[in-house]
């Protein structure tokens, strides 16, 4: 097999252990073909000394487009030459067979463009497999449900279909640079189906070290930024409901209890069965907290 050359994106801001850690797993990787690692530094000062040239080359870049992670992903994007491109978090690190099972997968279908893998979720000291359960995942799938286990730090494209009269990049215009991933997955899967290998090739850290896990009001604008952008969201009635139940969850959140409640009634006018909708009305009335939702969900590998 002749095995493609592969551009793997960690943008970064402030983790210098970690990102140490995602880019020895990247180099670390039992892959045949070229690897070539971009680490894209956004809102802080890059660390060159990363830079490598033996080996799996290292290149250190600063962010040149919009601030924030989809900015940092489409400057690592347009500063490649390989053939497949690939994102890592700098809180995230692969398994060792994970590019090499991932691109023999995309290779057996010359038609598609876009592959995915499973994940474990690191909290707390504790990893939590999330599967798919399938080996494609379609649009309706995607309009349903966000499915967290076909996370960032394990998309691989073809680079030649970040086109703009492909897929196109990463959106810059998603509020705080959150549900962008998600975005991108509705746009390839409107083109063709996501090849998805169902095992947990990546390992995610999820706690406080994340940038984005308790800014609510960004993570309400960028939903509704979603159901703008996405017909097929309010389309699906479960899908609509879980997007509602989550906004409801984020309003109750920051206290805004009239808010929450609009939300709520519009997740249950979708669809009554929302188990989100029980955890916002619950939060509005005091009897619990959604960070401790949160946290208590997290120990399980899931999320609101």
């Amino acid at each position: 097999m002749n095995w493609p050359s592969v551009g793997v994106i960690i943008p970064t801001r402030n983790r210098p252990e970690l990102v140490r850690k995602a880019i020895g797993a990247v180099r670390d990787q039992r892959y045949p073909g070229e690897i070539k690692v971009l680490v894209v530094y956004d809102q802080t000062e890059p660390d060159y000394l990363l830079a490598a040239t033996e080996g799996v080359q290292v290149l250190v870049l600063t962010n040149w487009r919009t601030s924030g992670l989809a900015g940092a992903r489409n400057t690592g994007i347009l500063a490649l030459d390989t053939e497949f491109v690939a994102f890592c978090d700098d809180d995230d690190q692969w398994q060792p067979d994970k590019l090499r099972r991932q691109v023999a997968a995309l290779m057996a279908e010359p038609d598609a463009e876009f592959a995915t893998c499973a994940i474990e979720v690191e909290y707390d000291g504790k990893c939590t497999p999330r599967l798919a359960g399938r080996p494609r995942v379609t649009i309706d799938e995607l309009a349903r449900s966000r499915m967290a286990m076909l996370h960032s730090s394990s998309f691989l494209i073809r680079r030649a279909a970040l086109a703009d009269d492909a897929i196109g990049l990463v959106a810059e215009d998603a509020p705080g640079s959150q549900n962008e991933d998600w975005d991108l997955l509705l746009r390839a899967a409107r083109r063709a189906p996501i090849v998805h290998l169902d095992e947990p090739l990546v390992r995610v850290l999820w706690g406080r070290t994340s940038h984005y896990a308790y800014e609510y009001a960004t993570k309400i604008s960028s939903l509704r930024w979603m159901m703008q952008r996405h017909p097929e969201i309010s389309g699906c009635k479960p899908g609509a409901a879980r997007v509602y139940g989550q906004l409801a969850c984020w309003s109750a959140a920051t206290g805004n209890r009239s808010q929450a409640w609009q939300f709520s009634k519009e997740a249950v006018r979708a669809n009554w069965k929302e188990p989100r909708t029980a955890i916002a009305l619950a939060a509005m009335t005091g009897a619990v907290k959604v960070e401790n939702v949160l946290s208590a969900l997290h120990k399980r590998g899931r999320g609101i």
